[in-house]
């Protein structure tokens, strides 16, 4: 090969990356099942398939191959699946959507089938920018949560949970989401802030103030504080319930705030959690005035058939014409909504599936997992401690795992099938079975469905190769990588689920990446317009620069605003590092065949220091998943240390020396730029792929991560004592706008011992350096003086030039120790305050040199003649 005719002048990403991607093999990345090299399993998110991979999942996904492909360089056997979770809301109200349908007015089975056809063609759409981004996924390990060999494990998942008991089936109050018309579990609950009205009436004589009379024929009791003196005379009596005419009972409750409101407080089934509390505790009736799909039932007459809004504004009319409206204020509330449509929630009570909540287990599990950032456990902790409802993971929609269960239309009986018999849709199968307590033969399938959660809660146990069995051997998994926003979910669903079915956490440890914001600082959101797709950023700077800002943007666990800056940022220092990559392949030539012995040179050793300590500190970093650390230490090692320092250090040995001096820097030269280009594979793996098929050594990926241990005490002190002086004598040069290539007649460098640079310092410098541990004989002259116009006009006017040529005059002596007044034109003329200082310069034995101090006492002078 012949490098300068060969290696593009320019760097051009989508080139590049094309080329590596029509090169390199899906088996590469694959999990070895008989591998005798430590497994490293990531229990990968699973997304749902919108079609639309978009950058919050990019960046997740830029972490987790980060780790990737540093594991495998660091020889372990990993397991980069990617999993699909299908089911669920998203995915229906897409269909609906398109479709312009609702799921009833189509059969469940055309229903599923709609779902399922959007959710290949979307998992094609983000696999495509997957790949693109350079994501090193294992494709052999697969899974999609709507095929039947995966719903079979979750199907399984249940049977087993509730025949042990942690699976259960009871009326309760439930969050309700009645425009999706189902049930969720408190952890898919979002808040908003929003603004309502208190509204203050009477209620059989007493004032009842409340934001939700729609309401009012749910209601139930009327609460007081028991210390409240207003309500000593109500306390225990009966009220007649307005509008309505039922009569219910005024209780006492220490939980009802005397300050808010009137103090006396309506309970509804149910406006709020703390309406449940107090339904059950004390044994309160249960009135159901809306329904499932949001509308006033038939309690609620004459309001029936209403939305809860309507009900709401018809009450309120009927209120003020009947005059007990007393006034209205404006109240601040947190308002619970559906994760997925932002509807209000209702508390409805259903009769739904549960999954037993064991807190104490699962922070017990919790707390052996090692977390990164390790303040993120708290998070699962907290939620976990206030956790007072089980889960709630029976769903009324269609597209999801069937939960297996019919029920004997005789008598009731749940029958369960074999897990033999898994996968079954009990809708459209019947048992095998007759009913083993009273024989009959028919029976009715559950049309609920699980949550979604159910499917990936599992996702561990799928990729470690459970089966339904035994724990699989390669239980747990080594890592989570996840986001902080579904530490209440995923995280908390995967450790209860893992202790229910194999007693034990299931991961080594956990990593949890923040949340990408837009450059206006929010949560991107379409709402915002402030949405960037990977694609916009792909198609004009590559892949490797939108890793780079992945890299970079944020510590770990904390929230990383996009800005277009790094990724101009992360492209730049991708020309740089071609740049120097091209100047060092240029020089190397057959360098290949040089070993570590070649390397003699002070220059070329202080170096290799250099990068055996940027090893060090990029390898710590990566082991702690701090990526913004590994990533400035490769660019700063390679901008300011390799480029800028020793590449202008060993230009001019590389040009005019031969034999063993040029191939201790050619050596070193190679060996950095293989270095380099290993240490950046798992960030910028198309970009380091390119550089490092140059060298002729193979792919960088199955290169191994780099061992370098070069020490070197005395090369790394004069090492860097050597580009310092060559640094400060170039800036000297810059600052007097003397080129840096243009002779100097000579340099002295006056340090604690001499220095043995094979001339690489005179060469960069373009002077004859001289190393001494002399000390510097320096006569310190006045060679000039600085006047001080700002002093000198307003003070002397029209005398100011005749006073600067008067200061001139005097000698050296009266320049340095000062005077009080010069004469000028005959008359004496007082000195004013700073109106001058003397401008000192140095010579040595005679001629004059300009000096430079530097660290530790180190002088260097320049005589600027040659």
């Amino acid at each position: 090969m012949s490098p300068s005719t060969e290696i593009p002048k320019t760097y051009d990403p989508n080139s590049v990356e094309e080329h590596w991607l029509q090169e390199w093999k899906d088996e590469d990345n694959y999990f070895d099942p008989v591998s005798t090299k430590p497994q490293f399993i990531i229990d990968t998110p699973p997304p749902y398939p919108t079609g639309n991979f978009h950058i919050g999942n990019g960046f997740n996904w830029c972490y987790i191959d980060f780790i990737a492909r540093y594991k495998r360089m660091r020889g372990f056997n990993v397991m980069f699946p990617q999993g699909w979770d299908c089911h669920g809301l998203p995915t229906e109200v897409k269909v609906e959507e398109i479709h312009g349908i609702t799921k009833n007015d189509v059969s469940r089975d055309e229903f599923r089938q709609m779902c399922r056809d959007l959710t290949i063609q979307n998992i094609e759409k983000m696999r495509a920018t997957m790949r693109r981004c350079g994501f090193s996924t294992d494709w052999s390990n697969e899974y999609i949560t709507m095929m039947p060999e995966y719903y079979r494990k979750t199907q399984i998942s249940f049977l087993r949970m509730l025949k042990a008991g942690d699976i259960y089936q009871s009326e309760h109050p439930v969050n309700f989401c009645t425009r999706c018309e189902t049930a969720i579990a408190f952890a898919e609950v979002a808040y908003e802030d929003r603004t309502t009205l208190l509204n203050f009436f009477e209620f059989d004589g007493v004032e009842i103030a409340t934001s939700r009379p729609e309401l009012l024929a749910a209601c139930v009791a009327v609460a007081v504080h028991p210390d409240d003196e207003r309500y000593t005379e109500t306390k225990g009596k009966t009220l007649t319930v307005p509008l309505f005419g039922h009569n219910v009972p005024v209780i006492t409750d220490e939980a009802v705030d005397p300050e808010f409101g009137s103090g006396a407080v309506m309970i509804c089934t149910f406006g709020d959690k703390q309406d449940v509390y107090w339904w059950k505790q004390h044994n309160l009736d249960l009135r159901k005035a809306i329904d499932s799909s949001g509308k006033m039932t038939a309690i609620a007459a004459p309001y029936d058939g209403l939305t809860s809004k309507e009900c709401r504004e018809r009450i309120l009319a009927d209120m003020k014409e009947q005059g007990i409206l007393n006034r209205q204020e404006k109240l601040d509330q947190r308002v619970g909504t559906c994760w997925r449509c932002k509807t209000p929630i209702e508390i409805l009570s259903e009769r739904q599936w549960f999954v037993k909540i064991h807190n104490e287990g699962i922070i017990k599990a919790a707390k052996d997992i090692m977390w990164t950032p390790d303040h993120m456990y708290s998070r699962l902790e907290n939620w976990a401690s206030q956790m007072e409802w089980d889960w709630c993971i029976s769903r009324q929609r269609v597209f999801a795992t069937p939960i297996p269960v019919w029920f004997c239309d005789g008598c009731g009986e749940k029958i369960l099938p074999d897990e033999a018999d898994l996968p079954i849709d009990p809708t459209a199968e019947s048992p095998k079975h007759p009913c083993p307590v009273c024989g009959g033969t028919s029976f009715t399938g559950e049309t609920d469905v699980l949550d979604t959660w159910m499917d990936s809660s599992i996702s561990v146990l799928n990729v470690t190769g459970w089966d339904g069995g035994d724990i699989p051997e390669r239980f747990p998994a080594q890592i989570r990588p996840q986001g902080h926003d579904i530490i209440r979910t995923w995280a908390f669903y995967t450790i209860l689920r893992s202790l229910a079915l194999t007693g034990s956490k299931p991961w080594e440890e956990i990593l949890v990446n923040g949340m990408v914001l837009g450059e206006d600082g929010f949560k991107m959101s379409k709402s915002r317009n402030n949405i960037i797709p990977p694609e916009d950023i792909l198609k004009d700077y590559g892949a490797d620069a939108f890793r780079q800002w992945s890299a970079i943007g944020a510590a770990t666990g904390s929230d990383i605003v996009f800005t277009w800056n790094d990724v101009v940022a992360g492209s730049r220092f991708q020309t740089k590092l071609w740049n120097i990559a091209r100047f060092v392949l240029m020089q190397a030539g057959d360098a290949g065949s040089l070993t570590a012995d070649s390397v003699t040179v002070l220059t070329d050793r202080w170096l290799m220091c250099r990068l055996s300590a940027t090893v060090a500190e990029v390898t710590e970093a990566m082991e702690a998943y701090q990526f913004d650390r590994a990533i400035r230490a490769i660019r700063e090692f390679s901008r300011d240390v390799f480029a800028d320092n020793y590449i202008e250090l060993v230009k001019g040995r590389l040009y005019e020396d031969e034999g063993s001096a040029r191939d201790s820097a050619l050596y070193t030269l190679r060996t950095a730029l293989a270095t380099i280009c290993r240490m950046f594979a798992p960030i910028t793996p198309f970009f380091s792929e390119e550089c490092y098929s140059y060298l002729g050594a193979g792919s960088v990926h199955a290169a191994g991560w780099p061992d370098l241990s070069f020490a070197d005490a005395y090369a790394d002190r004069n090492g860097a004592l050597l580009a310092e002086v060559v640094s400060e004598v170039r800036r000297f040069k810059h600052d007097n706008k003397i080129a840096l290539n243009a002779p100097l007649g000579s340099v002295f460098v006056y340090a604690d011992q001499e220095i043995d640079d094979a001339g690489d310092a005179s060469r960069a410098l373009n002077a004859a350096v001289t190393w001494t541990t002399e000390k510097p004989q320096l006569e310190r002259v006045v060679s000039d003086v600085k006047f001080t116009m700002g002093v000198i006009g307003p003070a002397l006017r029209n005398k100011a030039r005749g006073f600067m040529d008067a200061v001139r005059a005097l000698s050296e002596e009266d320049l340095c120790c000062g005077v009080s007044s010069v004469t000028v034109d005959g008359e004496e003329v007082a000195v004013p305050e700073n109106a001058y200082e003397p401008v000192y310069s140095f010579r040595v034995a005679g001629e004059e040199v300009d000096v430079l101090t530097l660290n530790d006492g180190v002088i260097v002078t320049v005589s600027r003649t040659a």
